[in-house]
């Protein structure tokens, strides 16, 4: 499905920055297999995510992983987690995510155009 076109001027508002996973656990009270992760994203800080990639990641191959996310989302709560960011990825057909990560070292926090 083809989502509706959208301006310029609502892209500019999203917020997509680079972060290095620094910590990654289970996440057993989430409705959908999840891992609970903390990223690193420089001068903005650490933030908490929850990540449904548990098909094609182990947690520790996850820590020092660069991602890309979305930063400035609403936090939501997620059982009794709140999720700052949200990791992007591409959803696979039995709906895997395969994660968006740079292809060389960045610095952390960088923005994404």
């Amino acid at each position: 499905m083809i989502k509706p076109e959208i301006s310029w001027d609502d892209f500019e508002k999203i917020d997509i920055r680079t972060g290095t996973i620094l910590s990654a656990a289970d996440f057993p009270k989430a409705k959908n297999p999840s891992y609970q992760l903390e990223i690193d994203f420089g001068d903005l800080g650490i933030k908490k995510s929850s990540a449904q990639i548990t098909d094609l990641y182990q947690k520790e191959e996850l820590i020092g992983k660069q991602i890309i996310a979305i930063v400035n989302f609403p936090k939501k709560q997620i059982a009794n987690f709140f999720s700052e960011c949200l990791i992007l990825g591409v959803i696979g057909e039995n709906k895997e995510v395969t994660i968006l990560s740079t292809t060389l070292p960045v610095e952390n926090g960088l923005s994404i155009g």
